[in-house]
């Protein structure tokens, strides 16, 4: 399986193409961040994250698209230009059909390091020895794109299992009577 993770933002989106099964040694094939200036205007900001996601998409060919959950914060400014950059590489992938996963920080953290409440130093070097690099991945957003690519093909067809029991469960459940209270 071969997955870009992406860790939104608006001035620093982390990106990064893991392969592998789950089980097995997996490889980093590339890592990077897609940067737009902070003085920009706010479309031509995601036109630039759109393109560099469309870079990367063309380049490696994922098989899926693993996204970082946007979570509540304290300063809506930050939530809402990484909602924005969220939603740009969903739109990227979605486009070109190819599955998007929405993983959480505490997810993506427990599965990496085993701890829901890993710091970045700490996901760093997990990512670091599981894809046997030399160095931590610079920036720290770089980082947590692979250990999101990491996250969905360790946790992603566990998830798919389960969301088809639960399709096939509600597809083949007896619907009640119409007409009848209880």
């Amino acid at each position: 399986m071969r997955v870009l993770g992406v860790d939104p933002g608006l001035t620093r989106c982390g990106v990064g193409v893991v392969e592998g099964v789950a089980g097995r040694p997996l490889t980093m094939l590339g890592v990077g961040v897609v940067r737009t200036p902070a003085d920009a205007e706010l479309g031509q900001r995601l036109v630039g994250i759109e393109q560099g996601i469309e870079r990367w998409l063309d380049e490696y060919r994922p098989e899926h698209v693993a996204v970082e959950r946007v979570f509540s914060q304290h300063n809506v400014r930050t939530v809402m230009g990484t909602a924005q950059a969220s939603a740009v590489a969903m739109l990227c992938a979605a486009r070109r059909g190819i599955p998007v996963a929405l993983h959480t920080p505490s997810e993506v953290k427990a599965a990496v390091t085993g701890s829901g409440r890993a710091d970045k130093a700490q996901i760093g070097a997990m990512v670091t020895r599981l894809l046997r690099l030399d160095a931590p991945p610079k920036p720290a957003d770089a980082a947590d794109a692979l250990a999101l690519a990491i996250c969905h093909i360790w946790r992603g067809p566990a998830q798919n299992r389960l969301q088809q029991a639960v399709a096939l469960h509600t597809a083949t459940a007896p619907t009640p009577p119409k007409g009848r209270t209880a």
